[in-house]
């Protein structure tokens, strides 16, 4: 069966199933421990950076104020 085959296939599914098996096989690419352990290393840094008054911060409501206003929300 080609890949073309297999689409069409899918395609002809209950939407339902459709999404079960896209969130399936999205969650597949995601399961790479070093792409975790380097994301959560990262996180860690960022964090600990936090804590010690490294990382300047900005309030939520600054945030948000700007990508309404960069958007016109």
């Amino acid at each position: 069966m080609t890949t073309a085959q297999l689409e069409a296939e899918i395609l002809k599914l209950p939407r339902s199933i459709r999404a079960r098996l896209a969130e399936r096989l999205i969650s597949s690419l995601d399961n790479d421990a070093e792409i975790e352990a380097a994301w959560a290393e990262e996180a860690d840094k960022r964090y600990q950076a936090y804590l010690k008054g490294d990382e300047e911060t900005i309030a939520l409501e600054e945030v948000m104020s700007a990508i309404r206003s960069e958007y016109g929300l």
